[in-house]
């Protein structure tokens, strides 16, 4: 497999959110506004890129019996100093993520890919994995925060373009529900045209 599909295959053909239906109550929760799904998406890909990295690196010595807990606290280790970077430098992106931040430690997202790709490949191939699925998070978190914001709000990345209220369903529970299964239809759709 060449470098370039390592990446690109993330974005469609293992979509985590739209083809893999992976990492959902990040994706259901913090989309209510395209700049918090984009702000999770590159929270998540930061620390996925991080952790497939490391974990490429120490795989070889972890003894099997114990490499998921080895490998969640690789995660939470580097999920805490993505936490201490975000309260110094962006506070306001760590108020308005909160509780969603410490969870990416479980997103099964980070540690699926450490069990099915980044334990079992080299170090360049492994970053690349994390970066390709880690776009192709962000995209899926932006494109359903847009949608969701248009609809809900009016606006984009907080620009109102619509005058009045939006439909409120929009911005709660359902109308991540909704987004999300109608841009899953039209994704595998597309992918079904490929």
């Amino acid at each position: 497999m060449s470098k370039w599909s390592l990446i690109t295959k993330g974005l469609i053909k293992d979509n985590p959110t739209f083809v893999l239906v992976l990492g959902m109550c990040p994706t259901l929760a913090t989309t209510t506004s395209a700049m918090n799904g984009l702000e999770m998406g590159l929270a998540t890909l930061f620390v996925l890129v991080l952790s497939n990295i490391a974990i490429s690196l120490i795989a070889p010595v972890v003894p099997d019996k114990v490499h998921i807990p080895v490998y969640i606290v690789v995660i939470a280790t580097f999920v805490t100093v993505l936490q201490l970077l975000m309260q110094a430098y962006v506070p306001y992106v760590y108020a308005t993520l909160g509780l969603f931040i410490p969870l990416i430690v479980v997103n099964c997202i980070v540690l699926g890919r450490a069990e099915a790709y980044a334990n079992r490949h080299c170090v360049l191939d492994s970053a690349l994995d994390g970066i390709g699925i880690g776009i192709g998070f962000t995209l899926s978190l932006t494109v359903i925060g847009i949608v969701r914001e248009i609809l809900g709000n009016g606006s984009i990345f907080g620009c109102k373009f619509i005058p009045g209220d939006g439909i409120l369903a929009f911005v709660m529970a359902p109308g991540a529900f909704m987004v999300l299964g109608y841009l899953m239809v039209l994704f595998n759709k597309y992918l079904k045209k490929q």
